[in-house]
């Protein structure tokens, strides 16, 4: 099966063997589409009935008002899945678009099919249950950190606990991060120029140092900042 890589990392199949994702491919009606950069996969206002597992590329998870304005909730990248909550619940309408970051090839699992097992209810088709209800509550956790995030009162504050979270993800205080200066403004809420002239100011008094997407965190300079 082809990105069967990216398929096996995926923590909907974790647990379940290559031979055993290919026999479940029928019986899912799995099926596969290419995005284009910037291009629409699914709109606020529709109601999925399958669940999307990015097999290569990225995408986000926005939330856009009346006027177009933009607030990134997520970035998906290869082996992430999203819909899923929606897909669960049948009529309920996306409060979010799903939005290819740049060209993407995603694969469509039919969520009734992963919800309702076959006849033979096999061992690996329960186990795939288990794992959705899993990636679910995974899901909610990633919430919830943004949610910490953007509580904060201001962009210094928001911009701290972000970059402190990804320092300890990553186990270091250098990283690279996954959002472009746009994407991370819209990602905590903030405005870009003002998020981008606190990063400076960040930088000049000895807090963090960054490049690009690359940020290395000054433990005792925050500490005392603190």
């Amino acid at each position: 099966m082809e990105y069967i890589w990216s398929i096996k990392r995926c923590g909907l199949f974790n647990g379940i063997s290559e031979p055993e994702i290919e026999a479940m491919a029928i019986c899912l009606g799995a099926r596969t589409q290419i995005y284009r950069k910037d291009s629409y996969i699914l709109r606020f206002g529709d109601a999925p009935k399958a669940v999307g597992l990015v097999l290569s590329g990225s995408v986000l998870i926005v939330q856009e008002d009346y006027w177009g304005n933009r607030n990134i909730r997520e970035q998906l990248m290869a082996s992430q899945v999203f819909a899923e909550a929606f897909a669960c619940m049948p009529g309920v309408m996306m409060d979010v678009s799903v939005v290819a970051n740049e060209d993407c090839r995603i694969l469509w699992l039919d969520v009734s099919r992963i919800l309702n097992t076959c006849s033979a209810t096999c061992a690996h088709h329960a186990r795939l249950i288990r794992n959705l209800l899993a990636d679910l509550a995974a899901s909610t956790l990633r919430v919830n950190e943004k949610l910490t995030h953007i509580s904060k009162r201001t962009t210094r504050e928001k911009l701290f606990s972000y970059l402190s979270s990804e320092a300890r993800k990553h186990n270091s205080p250098s990283f690279s991060i996954p959002f472009n200066r746009q994407q991370l403004a819209d990602y905590l809420s903030v405005e870009r120029s003002a998020m981008s002239a606190e990063l400076s100011r960040m930088q000049n008094e000895g807090l963090l140092r960054f490049s690009g997407n690359g940020f290395c965190l000054l433990q005792e300079a925050a500490e005392n900042d603190r």
